[in-house]
């Protein structure tokens, strides 16, 4: 007879992705008491759900006494029902959120999927068409609960960038003191610092590395100006109405 693994996830890495997600997980699970997922990126909330409760927390390992674990998948944040999900199967699960500037969020998703062979179109032609890429899709994930979106997933680099929105949808379900909200710019400059407070988050003792490597960043170059100040005054509003209802300044 098959031992299922009875452990559970005691936070959640959950966005956003091209942030700084893979850093900070890898920084964190060198930590001698957090034991990482079996694999990486478990994408049970989002991609996975049609799995069972059993199957999430078999990607979990067993843990000795004292040992947290947890994992991380930069969709959370970013799909319309997984605030939900979680909170009917983890309402204390500490959440961690990591975020960028989102022009510069928007560049790197870009060129990550034209690594991935997944955007043929130019920067700016990807950028004007992603209303168009995303007509309809939102409301698809949400009526039905199983439709998958490869557009939603992959074409969304100015939606994924309005902050604010995502975390509204995530704080009208759960409490504010279950979430840590980082900068990635602060974990790139100041790692331990960084670390520190996500340690604190978590209740774990202090820990440091000899090296904080950047994990998963892609070398592009920077596009024309034009571009990037187009997407800067893009985010403008939403970037202050973060400022204004969560006092992130990006």
């Amino acid at each position: 007879m098959t031992k299922i693994n009875s452990n559970k996830p005691h936070f959640l890495m959950i966005g956003g992705q091209k942030c700084g997600t893979n850093s900070l997980y890898n920084y964190l699970v060198q930590h001698p008491l957090v034991a990482p997922s079996l694999q990486h990126e478990v994408h049970y909330f989002d991609l996975n759900f049609d799995k069972d409760l059993e199957w999430y927390q078999s990607q979990f390992p067993e843990l000795e006494p004292g040992m947290i674990t947890g994992e991380s998948s930069p969709y959370y944040l970013f799909h319309p029902l997984v605030a939900q999900r979680v909170f009917e199967k983890y309402p204390q699960i500490k959440l961690i959120v990591i975020l960028r500037d989102p022009a510069e969020r928007a560049i790197s998703h870009y060129y990550h999927e034209v690594r991935l062979g997944c955007e043929s179109l130019s920067l700016k032609k990807a950028i004007a068409t992603e209303s168009t890429r995303l007509e309809g899709e939102v409301n698809k994930i949400i009526q039905t609960g199983t439709y998958y979106s490869f557009n939603h997933q992959h074409y969304t680099y100015l939606a994924r960038g309005k902050y604010i929105e995502q975390l509204q949808n995530w704080m009208s379900i759960f409490p504010k003191e279950q979430f840590l909200i980082l900068k990635s710019k602060n974990l790139f400059s100041c790692p331990q610092e960084t670390m520190n407070k996500v340690f604190q988050f978590l209740e774990l003792p202090s820990h440091s590395l000899e090296k904080y490597l950047q994990y998963n960043s892609g070398n592009y170059s920077q596009p024309k100006e034009e571009i990037y100040q187009e997407l800067v005054e893009y985010f403008q509003p939403y970037n202050q109405k973060l400022a204004e209802y969560m006092r992130i300044h990006l």
